[in-house]
């Protein structure tokens, strides 16, 4: 048992890895393309106190947008807002509190969003933990799959009647999902997604980033199904130094620091993708892609699993507390 379900799953997380640094050791990061400016609109993006998430806000906002930091961090937060601002960009940022890991949390930051009557135009969904110890939310949820996945899903499900409103077909409302190649690791136990029979911290990882894309994947077949203009995308970073990589082994995390500084992408470079999701004229209309260095990659063979999409999907709506669409 031991072996099955903690070694496996650390050996698959560390060889996807290997992966993405070898990748990276002979390809140069993605550059952006001229973006068009984005005056007028509106932009939620979760974890972006910081890191990669931080670096989204700030280039949403220089193209004109109106971004919302979401976040647990409050001081975090208006640091982040007064880094923006004193970049002198031309849109807005402002900070409103968000603890993804909290059902009540999630739900009344939509509530007061919503009281707002704001439009949304892009909902950058990422926020994320890694390899943190066995722990439970308020909600009796994994921390991975509550953080990672069912806290986006939920805010996703609560916003999409004001993502469909805002958009219009030739200017789609866009969501982007962020994944991560770990996601090939994964494996979704629909009668454990909890980790309670046998803890790994590599695995629940792995599963929170493979559940964004069957989420991904479902979401957008259920909106063209509808004829909405909203599409949804997930992006994979590469292997980035922030953070993320905090709660590494100890001899990981010694190993990780050089080989961190010549290989490992800047955040800065590991948001490119998620702003090119979110707004470049190419991805208009675009939706059901995993996108990795600026292309169009095949994601794992189970996310394309149309009965697990739908499993998952009917699961995630019951553990939330919404219907199932």
């Amino acid at each position: 048992m031991w072996l099955q379900e903690v070694l496996v799953p650390l050996v698959r997380l560390y060889l996807c890895g290997i992966k993405v640094l070898l990748y990276q050791m002979f390809h140069r990061s993605f550059e952006l393309p001229v973006l068009p400016k984005q005056n007028g609109r509106v932009a939620i993006v979760t974890g972006s106190t910081r890191g990669m998430g931080f670096e989204t806000a700030k280039h949403l906002a220089s193209l004109g947008m109106h971004v919302i930091i979401a976040g647990n961090e409050r001081e975090e937060g208006s640091a982040a807002v007064r880094k923006i601002e004193d970049e002198g960009v031309t849109g807005k940022a402002e900070f409103v509190f968000l603890d993804l890991t909290s059902l009540k949390s999630v739900r009344q930051f939509v509530q007061m969003f919503k009281d707002r009557r704001l439009p949304l135009h892009i909902l950058v969904n990422n926020a994320g933990t890694m390899m943190v110890p066995e722990r439970q939310t308020e909600d009796g949820f994994e921390h991975h799959f509550a953080l990672n996945y069912l806290g986006h899903f939920l805010l996703t499900n609560l916003l999409l009647e004001t993502l469909k409103r805002s958009g219009r077909h030739g200017c789609c409302s866009r969501i982007v999902n962020m994944s991560s190649a770990t996601h090939y690791a994964g494996v979704i136990d629909m009668d454990d997604l909890n980790r309670r029979i046998s803890y790994s911290s590599h695995g629940a990882y792995s599963q929170s980033k493979l559940a964004l894309v069957l989420f991904t994947y479902y979401l957008q077949e259920q909106l063209m199904a509808g004829g909405c203009p909203v599409t949804v995308n997930a992006v994979d970073p590469g292997m980035v130094d922030t953070a993320l990589y905090d709660n590494l082994w100890s001899l990981a995390q010694a190993m990780k620091k050089p080989v961190a500084k010549i290989l490992f992408r800047t955040p800065a470079e590991g948001a490119s993708i998620s702003i090119y999701a979110a707004v470049a004229s190419e991805m208009e209309g675009v939706g059901a892609c995993y996108l990795y260095n600026g292309e169009k990659k095949e994601s794992s063979k189970s996310s394309y699993d149309s009965e697990l999409q739908a499993k998952l999907w009917k699961k995630s709506c019951e553990l939330v507390g919404i219907q199932n669409a």
